[in-house]
């Protein structure tokens, strides 16, 4: 038996499984960009993060800013059992996470550059927010699952977002859409995939992101509790 995640689709090929939401995130969530379901073995996050924005001046760079801290004290503070992360991050940690570095790093709407030269490009590619990523990362003990399956670039099946298809976009893409899991679980990972692939966007279904899954194998316990299950029947 293996678990098989779906942003945003759960399903368990072991109907036994128990789980239920915790409805306790969303009253810190009003926007309700927070999915918190506990499951036997492990927590999991589901998240829609804010757009960094392009101007300092429409507070976008500081509601992230507060975001990305609020989402780090919740996977410092996550005990107890293994965190899965998964949603649209909103982020693109790495170059390799983006089809083409220098014009994401360069973007400019309308001709704006913020005063921090942190803040400059695309949003979701800025050195800032880059950087808080990685520290929520390291601080919290996660793994990119996808990264740590594919170790190089993928052109055509290694992006989560695209792009317009007209215009100065067209086959710009960036890896915005993860599975991020505990450190102790990453021995688990079978299989972590994005489902749309090439600037045509198969697999897109008419959005500017494809889903993402991921494949776990199942817990020791999982797997004991199930055989002496059987050897009761």
């Amino acid at each position: 038996m293996s678990l098989f995640i779906c942003l945003f689709y759960v399903c368990l090929c072991n109907n036994s499984s128990v789980f239920h939401f915790l409805l306790s995130a969303l009253k810190y969530e009003p926007d309700g960009r927070v999915i918190l379901a506990e499951f036997e073995t492990f927590y999991l996050l589901n998240t829609y993060a804010p757009n960094n924005g392009w101007k300092e001046e429409e507070n976008s760079f500081q509601r992230r800013r507060k975001w990305d801290k609020r989402i780090q004290e919740f996977v410092l503070q996550c005990s107890g059992k293994p965190l899965i992360w998964c949603g649209d991050l909103n982020v693109s940690h790495e170059e390799i996470d983006v089809s083409h570095p220098e014009f994401f790093a360069a973007a400019k709407l309308n001709g704006y550059v913020p005063p921090n030269k942190e803040d400059w490009g695309q949003p979701g590619f800025t050195i800032a927010e880059r950087k808080r990523f990685g520290a929520i990362l390291k601080e919290g003990r996660l793994i990119d699952a996808y990264r740590f399956l594919h170790k190089e670039k993928d052109m055509d099946c290694g992006f989560s977002w695209s792009g317009n298809p007209i215009g100065k976009y067209r086959g710009k893409r960036m890896r915005i859409d993860y599975f991020i899991v505990s450190e102790e679980l990453k021995d688990r990972i079978i299989a972590c995939e994005m489902q749309g692939h090439g600037i045509e966007l198969e697999g897109f279904y008419g959005s500017d992101h494809c889903p993402v899954s991921l494949e776990l194998s199942e817990a020791s316990s999982d797997s004991e509790k199930r055989e002496k299950k059987n050897l009761d029947e």
